[in-house]
């Protein structure tokens, strides 16, 4: 099947860097300015925020006015909401917590039109087919322009992880190791000599595959340390992170030089 060039997918497929941003805050202005700053595309996060479908619209319109590409992370694998959030504009879905190769295939063919998948097909009244006006051209280069993200983030999926990418369609494997360490019954301890040794079996079970890979780094520094391995996904901050860690280190100066 080909891939279109000019979309996430084919960019993934080419093996090029790419650097993201995470967005939780839910503001649309919020996503055109980080939009704007010349990210290859941002990740809107629908599982561990407040943001619903109307407010996901409107980050989404304003991420279109720029070459970024918008991936939306879904609450979980569930086809229903994969399909609203490409109906509303969605470039790329990143599916939490795949455990097996049978989650891993629903979360594709919740992706992708028929033969290729189960997507339901509402033609005429999505804004991605421009409200019918556009619907032969976006239905029919769709299935090659959507990338699929699958995260990887508990011992089951390390286990089956080379059940996980002998699925075709996924297009990248972003690994939790916030969540992974968790499960692992190392809460907040990401860099354990344990979570290491399983990141790097999915790290070398992806290569072998030549399914991308993708993290989010906390630091310039640790991005770098991923473009090394040879991951193509890297986001490089929150916006409300680096909102909160800079004014915070105003705030600090202030009260260092003049006191409470």
């Amino acid at each position: 099947m080909s891939v279109e060039k000019n979309s996430l997918r084919g960019i993934l497929s080419s093996g090029k860097k790419t650097c993201g941003a995470w967005v939780v805050s839910g503001s649309n202005t919020v996503a055109e300015a980080m939009a704007l700053a010349g990210f290859d595309w941002l990740l809107i996060d629908c599982e561990h925020t407040a943001v619903d479908f109307q407010t996901l619209l409107s980050q989404l319109q304003a991420v279109k006015t720029t070459d970024t590409m918008p991936i939306v992370r879904v609450p979980s694998n569930n086809a229903a909401t994969i399909k609203r959030v490409l109906d509303i504009g969605a470039e790329g879905v990143m599916v939490p917590a795949i455990n097996n190769g049978k989650e891993a295939a629903q979360a594709v063919a919740a992706c992708r039109y028929p033969p290729e998948g189960k997507r339901g097909v509402a033609s005429t009244i999505t804004r991605v087919a421009h409200y019918g006006l556009d619907q032969g051209n976006y239905i029919k280069n769709a299935n090659d322009r959507i990338a699929v993200i699958l995260q990887v983030e508990t011992v089951e999926a390390v286990e089956n992880i080379d059940e996980i990418l002998s699925v075709n369609g996924v297009d990248s494997i972003f690994i939790g190791s916030t969540d992974l360490s968790a499960d692992m019954g190392f809460v907040g301890e990401k860099e354990h000599p344990k979570v290491k040794e399983a990141i790097e079996t999915v790290e070398a079970s992806a290569k072998k595959a030549k399914v991308p890979l993708g993290a989010a780094a906390s630091s310039w520094e640790k991005a770098r340390t991923y473009y090394k391995k040879g991951y193509s996904m890297v986001s490089l901050c929150a916006e409300m992170v680096l909102l909160a860690r800079t004014t915070e280190a105003l705030t600090s100066k202030f009260r260092e030089e003049y006191g409470d």
